[in-house]
C-alpha cells in the first residue's frame, strides 16, 4: 500500500513533462539515499512543489508552475566549486542576473536580520543575491545536467563541512 506522500509523488510526476521525468527521478532517488525528506505541496503560485531538507536545512526543490518547471539549488557551499558556476551556460547565469539583489548587503539592511544572500563570483562578474531565489533555474534538456552538477557538488560540499 503506496502513503500518502507515494502518492502525492506519482501526482507531481504525472504532471511533469516525458523531457524531465528522468531528471526528477535521479534527484528523488539521489536524495532519499543521502537521508534528505521531502515534501510536497502546492500554492498560489505552483501547482506542485517538491521540497527536500537535508537535517533541518534545505537543498533542493522543484516547482511545477503553470508557466513551466523550475528546480532550485541551495547552494549555500558555492564558494567550494567555482569551476561548477564557472561552467554554467549563459541562459544559467542570466537566470541568476534576474534574481533579486540581497537587501542586506545594501546600506541599511532591510531584511530580517538572519539573513545574508551571496555574494557570487562567476566569471569576471560579481552578483549580489537573495539566497532563496538565486539558484532557481528553468528544467529544460540544456540545464539539466548543470542541475545535476550544481547539486551532487552542494552535497560533497555538505559531507565534508
Amino acid at each position: 500500500m503506496m502513503s500518502t506522500a507515494e502518492y502525492q509523488f506519482q501526482d507531481f510526476l504525472m504532471s511533469v513533462h516525458d523531457d524531465n521525468k528522468e531528471v526528477v527521478h535521479t534527484v528523488n532517488d539521489l536524495l532519499l539515499q543521502e537521508g534528505c525528506k521531502v515534501k510536497i505541496g502546492s500554492s498560489k503560485t505552483n501547482l506542485f512543489s517538491v521540497k527536500y531538507t537535508q537535517g533541518r536545512r534545505g537543498i533542493f526543490n522543484f516547482m511545477l508552475r503553470k508557466r513551466g518547471f523550475k528546480a532550485s539549488v541551495y547552494a549555500a557551499n558555492f564558494a567550494q566549486y567555482p569551476d561548477v558556476l564557472n561552467s554554467l551556460p549563459e541562459s544559467m547565469v542570466a537566470q541568476i542576473a534576474k534574481t533579486s539583489a540581497c537587501k542586506n548587503m545594501d546600506s541599511p539592511p532591510t531584511c530580517w536580520d538572519g539573513c545574508i544572500g551571496y555574494d557570487i563570483p562567476i566569471g569576471d562578474e560579481q552578483y549580489q543575491k537573495c539566497k532563496f531565489g538565486c539558484f532557481q533555474f528553468d528544467v529544460n534538456a540544456e540545464s539539466i545536467p548543470f542541475l545535476l552538477t550544481l547539486l551532487q557538488s552542494e552535497l560533497n560540499a555538505r559531507r565534508t563541512a
